[in-house]
């Protein structure tokens, strides 16, 4: 069995957000008298997390980060990226699941663009984000900001005001 990645690349992975892989080893890990090859994984946020993810695996999507150039054009389409509106709250929950499961930035950009605008309403409302918006809008972030620290070399308490930034520049821009 051949490994997609090499040891030392940063990958996303859709149970434990962005990783790098520390080693690939074969083991029976359950001593079932079968070795498989494995990813050390572990969390980029959570140094001292590690995971063991068979190399074979095909219920856990794993994906290399987008390169700066793939990063810089998504944030460039962030404007455009469609919000996800489904009134029915079991079929949102549902969705912003499957959504995050993908590992596709964009599915991840229109959660937090969702829940954005869900959490403003709310507010304006008098209300409280819920439970598990909350939680999505938190699971989101971490994986969407989690990667594009990496891709741009900065802390990931700086991305999102890095993007705010961003935005604002690109409606100045655009009212000329």
């Amino acid at each position: 069995m051949t490994s997609v990645f090499e040891k030392g690349t940063y990958v996303l992975c859709s149970s434990h957000g962005v990783c790098r892989i520390d080693e690939i080893t074969k083991m029976d890990l359950f001593q079932s008298g079968e070795e498989r090859v494995y990813y050390v994984l572990s969390q980029v946020d959570h140094g001292t997390s590690r995971f063991y993810i068979p190399v074979d695996n095909q219920k856990i999507r794993m994906r290399a980060l987008l390169s700066e150039e793939e990063a810089k054009l998504l944030i460039k389409r962030i404007p455009e990226i469609e919000k996800l509106w489904i009134s029915n709250e079991k079929e949102r929950e549902q969705a912003y699941k499957a959504a995050l499961q993908t590992c596709d930035c964009e599915e991840t950009v229109k959660i937090i663009k969702t829940l954005y605008g869900r959490k403003q309403l709310r507010l304006e409302n008098g209300k409280k984000i819920t439970a598990v918006d909350m939680k999505y809008l938190r699971l989101a972030e971490q994986q969407l900001y989690g990667e594009l620290a990496v891709v741009f070399s900065m802390e990931r308490s700086k991305v999102e005001k890095y993007l705010a930034e961003y935005m604002e520049e690109e409606k100045r821009a655009a009212e000329w």
